[in-house]
C-alpha cells in the first residue's frame, strides 16, 4: 500500500510565546542589546498548535506524513545580523525537532539555515551538521538571504560549494526555498516565491554544477515556479547556451512538488514533467488556505489533484511515496527501520 508523504510542510501555527519572542528578538537588536532567554514552551502548547492544525489536516485530508520545516516566510535570515539569524535559526529548528520527537511517524524533520546576507556559509554549515546530528533529513537553502534582492551569486557559484559538499557529505537534499520578501514591488508568496523558484532553475541551467556535484538533490517548490508552463522556453534556452538537453543536464539532480492550486496546473506538471521528479506537496496552513469558490474543496488540498489524474499505480506511488524515499535517503532509512 503506497504511502502519502507530503514533501513540503511548515510549522505556520506556532506557540504564541515563540513568536513573542521573536519580536522581541528583533526590537533587542535594534537597540544593540541582547535579547532576553528564550522561553519555555511545553509539550502540551506544541500539541495544540500541532493536532489543531497540520496533524488534523493530514489525516482529513488522507496523507500519512508531512516532511516538516520552520515557516518559511518567517525564516527572514535578512533581518539582523548573523548572531541573530543563528540564534532564530537554532530556536525555530528546535521546535522543529521537538515536534518531529512528538509525532515520529508523523513529520519529519528538515532544518532552515542562518545565511544572514553579508555571511558566508560557515554558519549555515554548522546548523546543518546540528540538525542532521539530531535526525533532520534535509534542509530549505535561500538562493537570495537578501529577501528580495537578489544580490548573491547564482546557485552555481564556487560561493555555495562548501555548503554543497557538506550536503553530498551528509547524502541531504535541500528544498530551494526563499522567505519573506523586503521589496514592496515583491509580493512574498504570489511573486517572490515564484519568482525565486524559476530563477533558481535558469541559473541551474546556465551552469554545470552538477559535473561538480553529481549526487547533488535540489527540490524547486510550488510546482517549479514557471518552469513547467514554459519547458519549451527552458529547453531552447538551453539550448541556444550550448548546454546538453535539460534531462541529462539538470532533470537527474532537480525535482519539482505538486504546490499548485488547481487542476489544470497540476495536469500540466504530469503532462510535461517526468513522473520521477515530482513529489507529492501541498504547503498546507501556508500561502493559500482558503477554500476555492468554484470547487467547494481547499485550495491546498492537493492530494485531490494528484487522485484525478487517474495515473497507473506505479506513477501515483512514485510520486506520493518512492521519489521521496529516494530524493530524501534519510527518510528512507527511517521509514525501512520502522518495517515501512
Amino acid at each position: 500500500m503506497t504511502m502519502i508523504i507530503d514533501c513540503h510542510g511548515h510549522y505556520t501555527v506556532l506557540p504564541k510565546a515563540h513568536d513573542a519572542w521573536r519580536e522581541v528578538q528583533k526590537l533587542a537588536f535594534g537597540n544593540s542589546v541582547a535579547p532576553p532567554p528564550y522561553p519555555a514552551i511545553s509539550d502540551e502548547e506544541i500539541r495544540e498548535t500541532i493536532e489543531d492544525n497540520q496533524l488534523r489536516l493530514l489525516r482529513e485530508r488522507g496523507a500519512d506524513m508531512t516532511i516538516f520545516s520552520p515557516r518559511a516566510s518567517a525564516m527572514a535570515p535578512h533581518i539582523g545580523d548573523q548572531n541573530v539569524a543563528i540564534q532564530w535559526a537554532q530556536v525555530c529548528n528546535d521546535l522543529i525537532a521537538r515536534v518531529a520527537a512528538l509525532y515520529p511517524e508523523t513529520f519529519a524533520p528538515v532544518c532552515m539555515l542562518p545565511q544572514s546576507p553579508k555571511a558566508d556559509m560557515r554558519a549555515s554549515i554548522a546548523e546543518l551538521q546540528r540538525c542532521v546530528d539530531m535526525g533532520f533529513i534535509g534542509c530549505n537553502l535561500n538562493p537570495d538571504p537578501g529577501g528580495g534582492r537578489f544580490e548573491h551569486p547564482p546557485l552555481t557559484d564556487s560561493f555555495w560549494y562548501p555548503f554543497y559538499e557538506k550536503m553530498v557529505e551528509l547524502d541531504v537534499p535541500a528544498m530551494i526555498h526563499v522567505s519573506g520578501s523586503c521589496n514592496p514591488a515583491l509580493h512574498a508568496t504570489g511573486a517572490y516565491y515564484i519568482a525565486a523558484d524559476t530563477i533558481a532553475f535558469m541559473q541551474l541551467i546556465q551552469g554545470d554544477l552538477f559535473k561538480d556535484f553529481p549526487n547533488l538533490r535540489f527540490i524547486i517548490p510550488h510546482g517549479g515556479g514557471a518552469v513547467p508552463y514554459h519547458w519549451g522556453r527552458y529547453r531552447g534556452l538551453a539550448d541556444m547556451l550550448k548546454q546538453p538537453d535539460l534531462a541529462s543536464h539538470v532533470m537527474n539532480n532537480v525535482y519539482f512538488d505538486t504546490c499548485i492550486y488547481h487542476q489544470p496546473g497540476i495536469n500540466l506538471l504530469a503532462d510535461v514533467i517526468d513522473i520521477k521528479n515530482i513529489l507529492f506537496g501541498s504547503e498546507m496552513v501556508g500561502a493559500v488556505r482558503g477554500i476555492d469558490p468554484r470547487t467547494g474543496h481547499y485550495f491546498d488540498d492537493t492530494k485531490r489533484y494528484i487522485d484525478a489524474l487517474n495515473l497507473p499505480e506505479a506513477d501515483r506511488h512514485a510520486i506520493f511515496e518512492g521519489n521521496a524515499r529516494r530524493v530524501f535517503p534519510r527518510l528512507d532509512a527511517r521509514l525501512k527501520a520502522r518495517a515501512q
